[in-house]
């Protein structure tokens, strides 16, 4: 079971304060085993406090930080020191961590020397470099593996790096520098672009920039591997972080092909260049939202969208600045998430994070043989017209978080069990998850919707249809198919897992065949154990055997599927 937050204890949680130039973020996270890697979130708030624009005053001149903005930052740290007394944060746990704004404050030694005096605390200060390593590792701890370059947008700079993270490996590979920072943040590209539109000096500005980015870039001395892969595959992957990316990426989910985007959480989220730089497009989803009578978008507030222009400058600046971009993906860890993952062992940091969030769901600790009867399941050789490569897509760690959630929803109601397991990782009990590719959060739901049978009520069609358009292949939606119906054969022969008393109930074996037409045929030997009725299994069986009928195919009888024959023996494991 999951470890509650009476059963978590004291020594392993830890409070951290990222002090940024638009905002000040506080949170308390839980560095417990086993989910250290997933870094459970306990407590957050952001207040919007920004130490960047506090910093001029209303004709554009620096100053600095007034009484009334200190005082404010002292309250907000006074109210978290109460916060992490209640969640009984030890006092040696707690660190304050200070970038841009505060780093160039022209009274940053007063203003940090009155935090002091009234908490207790001491403000770390993150020098250019070290900001953008710590930076860095919150990409790193974003997804399961990275390689590409990064971006950082913050308010008063924005941070270049790039970074090589395998899913195998227990290092993460960057620059021996960290990164190379720019004072090109959201904040202070807002007030540079406005001033250079009345100057008339727009031209000049994109050439500061580009000039700069392209130093920083070729300072950073990307490797061979980095320039390889590109080669390779179309490209750099770039993957963006900071609240002035995250802004942009919300506005393109909001433009998105599929709409409404199902995945409200922007981490993992990936978009094509020519998306990507969409700028007049973007621009105007942006326009639109602060006119009074619109809605808005979601997670993108007023002051995100007044903030679009300059950062499509920058996006600008840096279609032409960076060598060819094919994609990029955008990662929700920052500061407070790179210093956390800086503090776990290279072990924990190779772990996939969707198997540390599920691991605690598996009881009684059957998931690894379940598993291996799901991959048993899957054909070891592609049949020869088999257009889909269905083993990258069900590797060995998404069968295992999916065989430990394979009874999350027992309990539930049959009403409640397909809809429930389709909401799992967006609303769910995997929504907060952090490090998690929304391709992985769109398949896993699809699969355990489909292990129980797949039926949602008319309430949640619409969300099941724009998560299967997120599926890059029908082969794979078929695949699904198949596969939950196969796991609720194996949850029917072990209703509780499986354990010592009760293995080899069943044996599966699939391989490829031709049926009388010389086409694919998908040929699934069932063998149960002795004292096992094979009787009772054969709805379970048949519903393997109807996924292959041409009417269940992907887009109905001349869609895409395979014909599937069951053979199911007794007595014979």
């Amino acid at each position: 079971m999951a470890v509650t937050m009476s059963q978590r204890t004291s020594e392993h949680l830890r409070a951290v304060v990222d002090m940024g130039s638009n905002g000040i973020r506080f949170s308390i996270s839980s560095l417990q085993p086993p989910t250290a890697r997933i870094m459970p979130t306990l407590y957050q708030q952001r207040v919007g406090i920004s130490l960047y624009d506090a910093q001029y005053s209303a004709t554009g001149e620096r100053q600095p930080l007034d009484d009334q903005t200190i005082a404010a930052v002292i309250s907000s740290f006074q109210q978290f020191k109460l916060t992490c007394k209640d969640f009984g944060v030890p006092e040696g746990h707690v660190t304050v961590l200070a970038t841009e704004a505060t780093r160039t404050a022209q009274n940053s030694d007063d203003f940090r020397k009155q935090i002091k005096e009234t908490t207790g605390w001491t403000v770390t200060m993150l020098p250019k470099e070290e900001e953008g390593r710590v930076g860095a590792m919150g990409v790193a701890s974003s997804l399961p593996e990275i390689s590409g370059l990064v971006m950082d947008l913050g308010g008063g700079s924005t941070q270049l790096s790039w970074l090589i993270k395998h899913r195998d490996s227990t290092g993460v590979s960057m620059p021996d520098k960290g990164a190379v920072s720019m004072p090109y943040g959201a904040a202070a590209m807002s007030r540079r672009l406005v001033e250079a539109e009345k100057n008339g000096t727009v031209s000049g500005l994109k050439k500061e920039v580009q000039k700069a980015v392209q130093e920083a870039y070729e300072s950073l001395e990307v490797p061979k591997e980095l320039h390889d892969n590109a080669r390779k595959n179309g490209g750099f992957t770039l993957y963006l972080s900071g609240g002035g990316f995250r802004g942009w990426g919300y506005v393109l989910m909001s433009k998105h092909r599929v709409t409404p985007y199902p995945i409200p959480v922007i981490n993992g989220f990936k978009a094509a260049r020519k998306d990507f730089l969409d700028t007049k497009e973007v621009m105007h989803a942006a326009a639109k939202a602060l006119e009074e009578d619109q809605d808005g978008i979601f997670r993108v507030s007023e002051r995100r969208a007044g903030q679009v222009p300059a950062v499509a400058f920058l996006v600008n600046a840096l279609a032409e600045a960076l060598p060819q971009i094919k994609e990029v993906r955008f990662c929700q860890g920052g500061v407070r998430e790179g210093y956390l993952f800086s503090k776990l062992s290279p072990e924990v940091c190779s772990q996939h994070p969707l198997v540390v969030a599920t691991e605690p769901y598996d009881s009684p600790h059957s998931s690894r043989a379940i598993a291996d009867l799901l991959l048993a399941a899957l054909p070891t050789k592609p049949a020869d017209a088999a257009q889909d490569d269905y083993r990258s897509v069900f590797t060995t760690e998404f069968l295992d978080a999916f065989a430990n959630l394979m009874y999350y929803h027992s309990s539930h109601s049959r009403d409640l069990q397909s809809s429930s397991a389709l909401r799992s990782t967006t609303s769910g009990v995997l929504a907060g998850v952090h490090g998690v590719f929304h391709e992985n959060r769109t398949l896993l739901a699809l699969l355990l919707c489909s292990r129980w049978g797949g039926d949602v009520p008319p309430s949640d069609e619409k969300f099941k249809h724009n998560l299967e358009k997120l599926v890059a292949s029908p082969w794979t939606l078929w695949w699904i198919n198949y596969v939950g119906a196969v796991a609720s054969l194996i949850a029917s022969v072990y209703p509780a897992g499986t354990a010592d008393h009760n293995k080899g109930r069943v044996q599966i074996k699939a391989s490829w065949a031709k049926d009388e037409k010389q086409r694919p045929l998908l040929a699934v030997a069932v063998a149960f154990g002795s004292g096992v009725d094979a009787q009772c299994f054969s709805k379970e069986l048949q519903s393997i055997e109807k996924v292959g009928k041409k009417k269940r195919w992907i887009g109905g009888r001349d869609g895409l599927g395979y014909k599937v024959d069951v053979r199911a023996d007794a007595g014979t494991v």
